[in-house]
């Protein structure tokens, strides 16, 4: 009975972010799908700043997230959740600060085309593809995994983490490879 009241206890303590989750994932493909249709900067600057620098800094930030992820998955492996936790934390922020960036970039400057031919070009669609695919996915995924966790639902959040923390990686590599595929273009 006492372990059933502690079970109660617990669950009414959690928070459930699902709702926000979801309203959160939308907006943000709300707002990446919609800054194509924002009219952009003829002088490639904006305040004074040349824009050219921002995909430099994605790359940069995509690539400080791989390595926070990689240095989380060390530690949880070490058990010292603390660590992970502070980790993840960082690969979050690491991420936002990406997408500020990234939609600043895309609003101001929009696409850059991929000058490439043969092999390559056929090489650097398939690597687009598949991260922009992935990344909208990871949004919500890695969010509800995040919950998880903070929720202390160890086995849920190992349950998701097992398909979120592939993905992230996937996804945070990748970005660093599409700027260095693409940055001879810009």
């Amino acid at each position: 009975m006492k372990k059933e009241t502690n079970i109660a206890s617990e669950n009414m303590n959690q928070r459930n972010y699902n709702t926000l989750i979801w309203i959160l994932s939308g907006i943000a493909v709300v707002i990446i799908l919609g800054i194509n249709y924002i009219p952009r900067s003829t002088t490639g600057t904006i305040l004074g700043m040349d824009l050219t620098v921002l995909p430099l800094l994605n790359a940069i930030l995509n690539g400080f997230a791989f390595v926070f992820l990689i240095l989380s998955l060390i530690m949880i492996k070490k058990k010292n959740i603390k660590a992970h936790r502070n980790f993840i934390f960082a690969a979050f922020i690491a991420t936002f600060l990406f997408l500020i960036s990234y939609l600043t970039y895309h609003a101001m400057a929009g696409s850059t085309s991929f000058g490439g031919d043969g092999i390559m070009k056929m090489i650097y669609y398939f690597v687009l593809i598949t991260h922009i695919i992935l990344s909208t996915a990871l949004l919500p995924l890695s969010l509800f995994t995040l919950a998880k966790g903070l929720n202390m639902q160890v086995e849920k959040h190992r349950r998701i983490a097992r398909w979120t923390m592939p993905i992230w990686l996937y996804v945070s590599l990748t970005g660093v490879l599409v700027y260095l595929l693409i940055s001879p273009y810009y």
